[in-house]
């Protein structure tokens, strides 16, 4: 009896190893891993914000709607639980991105601002955050990459034949990706450096008053 069991259960494994189990396991892994990544880089940036406003408000406190629209951003970004759980849930994942989609406009908006006072862009500190920042949308754009990919190749095996037999019967289903309006936006990460404002054109000198006729 013993032998026969261990004999089911050696062909039960090399059932399970043959249609894309272990695979689906591997995979996964994987997946999670990514996710705590980009979990990691967005909160790095969110730690930022903080000390990022204070300067800001320090130059320019006018700014209350972009200020407000920042902080409000963050808040909104915080109040979402990111569990592992959310990579399997289409409708969290998407409140997710959207919110931090939010962030990343009330940011662009805040650094935008900022070129129009000089004493602030000549300040250490908040040149210092900004590079922090720009460093930061750096490893979340390879973060995002890396989970895409991570994402794309587990979709695929949940997908295919005889793999997606295994993927019913364990309970193993497609999980949610990044979505982008424009795909090149994934390879390329936000600017946060706006460079100087553009100089208004020159308005044209009114023409001489001819002289009068004889």
């Amino acid at each position: 009896m013993r032998k026969v069991a261990l004999g089911s259960l050696i062909l039960f494994a090399a059932v399970l190893s043959g249609c894309g189990y272990n695979t689906f396991q591997t995979q996964d892994e994987q997946v999670k891993s990514a996710w705590s990544e980009v979990l990691n880089q967005y909160q790095r940036r969110a730690d930022l914000i903080p000390n990022l406003v204070n300067t800001v408000k320090g130059y320019a406190a006018q700014e209350q709607a972009v200020l407000l629209g920042v902080t409000q951003a963050r808040s909104k970004v915080g109040s979402i639980q990111a569990t592992p759980e959310l990579i399997n849930n289409p409708e969290a994942f998407a409140k997710f991105q959207a919110a931090q989609g939010e962030l990343s406009s009330a940011l662009s908006r805040l650094m935008v601002v900022s070129e129009n006072y000089p004493q602030l862009k000549s300040d250490q500190n908040f040149r210092d955050l900004q590079a922090q920042l720009e460093g930061t949308e750096n490893r979340i754009t390879v973060a995002r990459n890396r989970y895409i990919q991570s994402v794309q190749n587990y979709n695929v095996s949940v997908r295919s034949f005889p793999n997606n037999l295994t993927a019913m019967v364990f309970g193993y289903k497609p999980k949610p990706n990044f979505t982008v309006e424009n795909e090149a936006a994934i390879s390329k990460p936000p600017s946060v450096d706006f460079g100087s404002t553009p100089a208004a054109p020159a308005t044209p000198a009114a023409p001489a008053n001819p002289a009068p006729a004889k």
